[in-house]
């Protein structure tokens, strides 16, 4: 299967695609971080390139909820990001999920199909995940964690990263338990 991870710098997600036998690709505007199939542009311009999956993690800064203070001052992002995120949803690819967090698509779009957490994914951390389905079933919880240990994560959790350059960027990784799921379940 040809599957394009759009908005993916990682590699987490195409790779775990690949070491599963599929014709995985990242597109994002950044370097991959991890050598492997790679392109480096806009993804708009590949939307057409006969995928047969797409995941994709177009940016949140102007569409998730932890953001609203400033919405009423990010008009014309908000709606750059709005169109972009509904660009990819409407991509004439088969088989799509739509990954972001909890935000304004909700309202503006449709509520997504599934909120996911990486504690739900082996994963010791708490970040509420909605994904957004065309083609593919829910994503089913691999090996849940007990709250117990998620609930007080640790300072090098994503959702407790203190303010830097690299914050968004580190925050935007998929956790390579969810990412591993969904290459088992959707491939």
């Amino acid at each position: 299967m040809k599957v394009l991870v759009a908005c993916e710098f990682s590699g987490i997600v195409r790779d775990a695609f690949a070491k599963r036998g599929h014709d995985g690709w990242s597109c994002d505007l950044l370097p991959t971080e991890i050598k492997g199939k790679h392109i480096q542009d806009d993804v708009l311009k590949h939307l057409n390139d006969s995928w047969d999956l797409m995941i994709a993690h177009p940016p949140c800064t102007y569409l998730a909820v932890s953001g609203a203070r400033w919405w009423e001052t990010k008009q014309v992002d908000q709606r750059k990001a709005i169109y972009f995120l509904l660009a990819l949803a409407s991509a004439n690819i088969p088989k799509i999920c739509i990954e972001n967090p909890i935000g304004i698509m909700s309202t503006y779009w449709r509520k997504p199909d599934q909120i996911i957490q990486p504690w739900m994914f082996g994963e010791d951390a708490s970040k509420a995940t909605c994904l957004w389905l065309k083609g593919l079933p829910l994503l089913q919880p691999t090996e849940v964690i007990k709250k117990e240990r998620y609930a007080n994560q640790t300072p090098s959790g994503q959702n407790k990263l203190g303010p830097s350059p690299e914050r968004a960027k580190l925050r935007s990784i998929t956790y390579q338990g969810i990412a591993e799921a969904m290459a088992e379940q959707w491939g």
